[in-house]
């Protein structure tokens, strides 16, 4: 097994990652804590409502806060901030001030409806609150040394743990939104208490065994609808909706809402880890590729329809419809990330760079205030980011991911070897070789493809590194100290095993040419189409850089391999990789003399005029002058 390289051991200090992080930092975070003061979501955790106010507290409003806090908790501790740090401690005061004695602590049910506690456990979103509530509070204390939160939510944690369970008097239920698995095992790791851990692999047991257990608490409740009223009764498929249709080591494909499955599925992977349970991984595995192969956007994106916010039949892959929501995107980040430390797979750090480099980031705007909640891959000109949501679960999932990115850039095994999955410009503490080392990363990704790693260490030491050669690239030339090195490939990585001196440095030079992707056959909107892809980017046709080949026409790259050109400009959206391309478009003839426009149908086909197209990278899109978008475009 692997580890990862904890965050706050990993520093990005230039370079593509370090501006979307500063973007995070001085934009994001205090606009989100702008919209959870204005909108009610901190008043609340003042337990002052009284029947007839307005607004009225929702049920997963708390969460939404945690996730800010967890997220500004990450920032802290790299970047301290006196204001930032201020609208913490206030919020942190605020949660454990709400705290009911006996550890309960939940704004809405403890002053809407205080009779209503733990009764709906299906739709009420409780234990996903307070999952998100004890991550929050883990991040705070490894961010600060501060205690207040976590002992609040160790005690929470423990009155969960009275309330569920298979012991008398207990109910054997389970969250119908998963969360609260994955965040009892970061609690675990961080107190050391074993109760947490078999906490969080109980609800992973629990699911899906019969009497399914939403029936029986329906019944209890004496038969009246959960918190989302008859939405429910309208799905097709309940139990699969919340992944709740078989235990979870009997579940092969990926079902019902894609941000629920992704938490469980992170939740299964930790669990599994943490125990050595062969079955559970086995179960990860499969449900991986079922994601990966059958279910996943090129951007990274999952989950294709909106009625229940999930996944459809096998290669359902609709562009202009696509939900893709962001924080499905973030959940499979997790998933990912959780999947690389069984055994170092490039297979999962290629999925983990597509959806943080596409689907991850084309949820926040380039001014770092608006957000897109469903991410298409089509559109008319009409889809835009707004500034938050009355569901509000994306915006600060996305700033609690992209401030903790620095624990994604590297894995450790033992103290035998590191492997650098993420390329950034910054550097990472670690112990290898019974040495305390500091790897020094430099890159110029995602806009080019080099890559070097400087080792910094007292005395010499023997170790492995191992350097990830991307998917989507064919080419790769590796050097160390300056010359060229022949090194083996294991599962994606190059891998040097050498006496390390302080000073050598090791550095890798990616291909980085543009290339077509094609969708499997069985993608229907994809076929006969194409789309355009450099490096770990995808990249988008938007209208304003078409000035001369309207979008809502068929615009097509000839089949023959057509010049392409890849270009940085400063001057465009912040300063991005361009890429130009010859292509066609079809004109809408009219009728000679008629005085009519052009026909509906006719029976020759329309004529091409040869046009030259510009494509952004998809991330970026919708920073400009509304207009259509298209990531496919037909293949001539």
């Amino acid at each position: 097994m692997w580890s990862p390289v904890p965050w706050r051991d990993v520093s990005i200090t230039d370079g593509f990652w370090a501006e979307m992080q500063r973007r995070n930092r001085e934009r994001t975070l205090p606009a989100e804590y702008r919209q959870c003061r204005d909108t009610g979501r901190l008043d609340a955790l003042r337990l002052r409502w009284q029947p007839g106010q307005q607004p009225r507290p929702h049920f997963f409003w708390d969460s939404d806060v945690a996730k800010w806090v967890e997220a500004a908790s990450y920032s802290l501790a790299t970047h301290p901030d006196a204001e930032l740090e201020a609208h913490v401690e206030e919020v942190v005061g605020l949660l454990v001030a709400a705290q009911q004695p006996d550890g309960y602590l939940n704004s809405y049910f403890t002053v809407v409806e205080p009779e209503a506690r733990f009764t709906d456990t299906r739709d009420a979103h409780e234990l996903y609150c307070a999952g998100h509530l004890l991550e929050a509070a883990v991040a705070h204390f490894q961010a600060t040394g501060r205690r207040s939160l976590l002992d609040a939510l160790c005690r929470y944690a423990d009155l969960i743990g009275t309330v569920f369970g298979r012991g008398p008097g207990q109910k054997p239920g389970y969250p119908g939104h998963e969360e609260i698995e994955l965040a009892l095992v970061r609690l675990w790791r961080t107190t050391g208490e074993r109760r947490h851990l078999d906490l969080a692999r109980y609800f992973i047991d629990e699911r899906g065994r019969q009497p399914l257990w939403w029936e029986v608490e329906e019944q209890a409740r004496g038969g009246t609808p959960g918190h989302f009223g008859g939405l429910t009764k309208t799905m097709r498929d309940l139990p699969r909706t919340n992944q709740s249709h078989a235990p979870v080591r009997e579940q092969y494909e990926a079902v019902g809402h894609s941000v629920r499955a992704m938490y469980l599925y992170c939740g299964m992977a930790d669990v599994a880890q943490a125990t050595g349970d062969g079955p559970l991984w086995a179960a990860c595995e499969r449900l991986w590729d079922d994601v990966t192969e059958r279910h996943m956007y090129v951007t990274g994106g999952i989950g294709s329809t909106a009625s229940y916010e999930g996944f459809t039949a096998d290669y359902d892959l609709p562009n202009a419809s696509a939900y893709a929501e962001t924080c499905a995107a973030v959940g499979l980040a997790f998933f990912a990330h959780r999947m690389l430390q069984r055994d170092c797979d490039g297979r999962y750090a290629d999925v983990l760079e597509r959806v943080l480099f596409n689907g991850v980031l084309s949820g926040v705007s380039a001014d770092g205030e608006t957000f897109f909640y469903v991410n298409p891959l089509a559109s008319d000109g009409t889809r835009h980011r707004q500034d938050w949501f009355s569901c509000a679960c994306c915006p600060p999932n996305v700033a609690r991911l992209l401030a903790s990115l620095g624990g994604y850039v590297w894995s450790v095994r033992g103290e035998e070897e590191a492997a650098l999955h993420l390329p950034v410009t910054g550097s990472a503490r670690v112990r290898l070789g019974g040495r305390d080392v500091t790897l020094e990363q430099r890159t110029d990704q995602p806009w080019g493809g080099a890559v070097a790693v400087r080792v910094r260490l007292g005395a010499p030491a023997r170790f492995a590194l191992r350097l990830r050669v991307p998917g989507w690239c064919d080419g790769a030339r590796l050097r160390c100290n300056g010359e060229p090195v022949a090194a083996p490939t294991e599962r994606g990585y190059l891998r040097l095993d050498r006496e390390w001196r302080d000073g050598d440095e090791v550095a890798l030079e990616l291909a980085m040419p543009v290339q077509r992707v094609y969708a499997h056959p069985e993608v229907q909107d994809d076929q006969g189409r194409v789309a355009l892809q450099r490096g770990p980017l995808v990249y988008c046709f938007e209208q304003v850089d078409q000035p001369d080949a309207p979008l809502a026409r068929a615009l097509l790259l000839p089949e023959s391999a057509a010049p392409a050109w890849a270009a940085f400009d400063p001057a465009l959206l912040g300063g991005v990789v361009a890429v130009t391309v010859a292509g066609a478009v079809e004109e809408a003839e009219t009728t000679a003399g008629t005085g009519h426009g052009s026909p509906l149908y006719r029976r020759a086909r329309p004529a091409r005029r040869p046009v030259v197209l510009r494509a952004v990278p998809y991330f970026a899109w919708d920073n400009r002058a509304p207009g259509a978008m298209r990531v496919w475009l037909r293949e001539a």
